[in-house]
């Protein structure tokens, strides 16, 4: 298993290793009940990382969705980072991604049939979601609150990129650690995402013993998928892979590793220009002039410009995207596929048994 993108600055170990200390000590209080985590009569699931970013933290929370909608009433509850609201917000018709934040508003809109809120203090947005609404949530997922450590779930979800897996990352500033490896050891559930499509037993085997999972943790393997291109035009037909053969593509990213797209769309076509920007980028108006620059240089006969859902949240509502360029543009929805059936069969009932029992304990408690 190669990392060919895991840059550690050495010269920031001194710094990792006081912010290390800090983590613990902050770990360590709540681990003594001196610091309190607070259950609540509703299953809560948490899904979340040891790293800033990248781990897929997204396309697993909207797998839960379609796994628990049918059944259950499901709330997202996130914090809805680089949000210009404060407080508690429930997604509506009218919010927006600057309302909510970009992550929250795609699934809002994808989910039109589920709760999505946001709140930076989870407690008080778990009350609100509890408290306030007509029809009370039977489970609420916590999309990215492994830290957030005054909820105390009742299954908690740790991914962890495939790539760059925990094991072999340094804290924060040197690497991309936001708590030591041992943080692990909260997880119910710990997720390899990103896996690449053929993965064989052998390395299965060694990222086991490297992850040494504990007898109470169950261990899964998934990788990403890619749907149909959505047009962010209404009137547009959604296209496929194969389509993009020889077309000149405008690849506009604010994600904190757009490498897989590219290596995605490289099998149809060489002619790939790559906009990347900063994870949650907020787009200005020279973005916008950068990327209609980039669209009219483009000399390919036929060419188009393609993004992921969360930086689609932002550039739709933006006052500056032109009608060229916004009937040019298609999103590429990121899926999770787990690398075999009977794992996502085993994962499924774990999910489903721990909402339906933990569902029947609240309403009895209510009762």
């Amino acid at each position: 298993m190669k990392h060919k993108n895991m840059p550690i600055y050495h010269s920031l170990l001194p710094l990792s290793f006081l912010y290390g200390i800090g983590v613990r000590i902050r770990n360590a209080l709540f681990d003594s009940g001196i610091l309190k985590s607070r259950s609540f009569p509703v299953p809560v699931i948490c899904v979340g990382n040891l790293t800033v970013g990248g781990t897929g933290k997204t396309p697993h929370t909207e797998y839960l969705i379609r796994l628990l909608k049918p059944t259950f009433r499901v709330a997202v509850l996130s914090r809805g980072y680089k949000r210009e609201s404060k407080g508690f917000v429930q997604a509506s018709g009218l919010t927006t991604a600057k309302d909510i934040g970009d992550e929250p508003y795609q699934m809002a809109h994808k989910f039109t049939d589920i709760c999505v809120a946001v709140d930076k203090n989870r407690c008080h947005g778990i009350e609100q979601l509890t408290q306030s609404m007509r029809e009370k949530p039977e489970v609420i997922i916590l999309d990215d609150a492994f830290q957030h450590r005054h909820v105390l779930p009742g299954l908690s979800i740790l991914l962890t990129d495939y790539n760059r897996p925990f094991f072999s990352d340094k804290m924060l500033p040197a690497g991309r650690l936001r708590e030591p490896a041992e943080g692990k050891r909260r997880a119910d559930i710990i997720i390899v995402t990103k896996c690449p499509d053929h993965i064989d037993e052998k390395e299965i085997r060694s990222l086991q013993k490297k992850i040494a999972a504990t007898d109470k943790q169950t261990l899964y393997f998934t990788r990403m998928a890619y749907g149909m291109l959505h047009p962010l035009s209404p009137d547009a037909p959604t296209r496929d892979f194969r389509s993009l053969s020889g077309a000149g593509i405008i690849l506009v990213t604010g994600i904190a590793s757009p490498a897989p797209i590219v290596k995605k769309l490289s099998a149809y076509t060489r002619h790939i220009i790559p906009l990347t920007f900063g994870d949650h980028h907020a787009f200005s108006a020279k973005d916008i002039s950068r990327i209609r620059q980039a669209f009219r240089q483009c000399g390919s006969a036929e060419k188009i410009i393609i993004t992921t859902e969360k930086d689609a949240a932002r550039l739709a509502c933006h006052p500056l995207l032109d009608e060229t360029i916004r009937k040019n543009t298609y999103t590429l929805p990121i899926t999770v596929e787990f690398i075999n059936e009977k794992e996502k069969q085993y994962f499924n009932s774990q999910i489903i048994s721990y909402v339906r029992k933990n569902s029947r304990n609240s309403s009895l408690s209510e009762g």
